[in-house]
Order: C-alpha cells, then structure tokens, then sequence
C-alpha cells in the first residue's frame, strides 16, 4: 500500500493498494495501520465505520461537521464515484482549496480526508458503495452541510443530478453555511 500526499489539500492522502490478480479476480489490503501511522495519522482514533448504497447520478453532500469536525477514510468498495474535497480549515495553507478524485471498486483506494473539509460525492455507475470509517462518532447536532451547486464553489460534477437527500437539495450557499455553523474548536 502507497500513501501519497493531496497537494491540493493539507494533510490528506490517498492511500492505493497494490492487488494482487489472477484468474479468481484480485485481493488487496485497503487498511494498514503502519502505513497509516507512517503518514502521522493514528489508526486506532477511528471509530465507526458506516456504508451507503447510490445509484448512478446520485449526489450526497457536501457535507461537514461543526465542533472538533470529523477526519475520514472514504473508499468506494463497488462501482465508481466523483469525489470531493473543499478544505475549510481558516488555518489552513490550502483554505478554500478543492480537490476532486475518481474512487472506484477496481483501485479500491481510499482517501483521508482531514476534519475541517467538506466532502460530498457523486455515483458515476449504475450501483456505487462507498464506505466511511471516521474518527468520533457522529452527531447529527453537528451536520452543516453546503450547497452542491455553490458558484463560488464551481465543482465540474460529471452528471445532472438524479437524486439527492432533502438536506442537500435545501442546503445553504457556502458563505450562509459558514455564518451559521458553530466555528470548529481549535486543537
């Protein structure tokens, strides 16, 4: 397994596997917890580890949390997704930086994404997973989530959007979501 920093976003990583395939179909490791430490990163702070299902066009997000925010590995284990970080962090280097992958099943590589970015994704296939393992368990108290079509923003999603949460279709333009969501507490 590779660790390779996001130059577009501070502290995050993708982490790829290395398959092994034969005439069977392939085995890979997608969490190893010394390639995780080698990057800083402690593997044992990850708390839960959730799955969701989406059908082609599908779009979840964006999605962020308030208080002490939430660090995650998101991997698509099936299918194909566009995949978005928007670094929120005021302190950060890379504040207001974006970044955009393509996750699929046949990489199966997964993405560290650093508490304080919103992320959101797109299903590219007709039936996409994509798995989540974050740091603290969730708090629906917490939730801000950011307009997908914020023009500030300007995310190149692949697809029209089929379909889309309540929360999302509702959500406040970036500047909205920012004014009205409980600052994350510093370190």
């Amino acid at each position: 397994m590779k660790a390779t920093e996001v130059p577009e976003i501070a502290g995050a990583y993708l982490f790829e596997p290395t398959p092994y395939a034969d005439e069977r179909g392939f085995f890979c490791r997608t969490f190893d917890a010394d390639v995780v430490r080698s990057v800083g990163l402690d593997p044992e702070a990850f708390v839960q580890d959730s799955l969701s299902r989406s059908v082609r066009g599908v779009l979840r997000g964006l999605h962020l949390r308030s208080g002490d925010g939430e660090a995650k590995l998101v991997r698509c284990s099936y299918g194909k997704v566009f995949d978005v970080v928007v670094d929120l962090r005021p302190d950060s280097p890379t504040y207001r930086n974006r970044a955009f992958f393509e996750l699929s099943g046949e990489t199966q590589a997964t993405l560290y994404i650093p508490a304080g970015c919103a992320h959101g994704f797109q299903a590219l296939t007709e039936t996409a997973d994509t798995s989540y393992r974050i740091d603290r368990p969730h708090d629906p108290a917490e939730d801000v989530t950011i307009a997908f079509d914020d023009p500030e923003l300007a995310i190149p999603w692949p697809l029209p959007p089929t379909s889309m949460s309540e929360r999302d279709r509702k959500a406040p333009s970036l500047a909205e979501a920012l004014k009205q969501a409980p600052k994350q507490k510093e370190s």
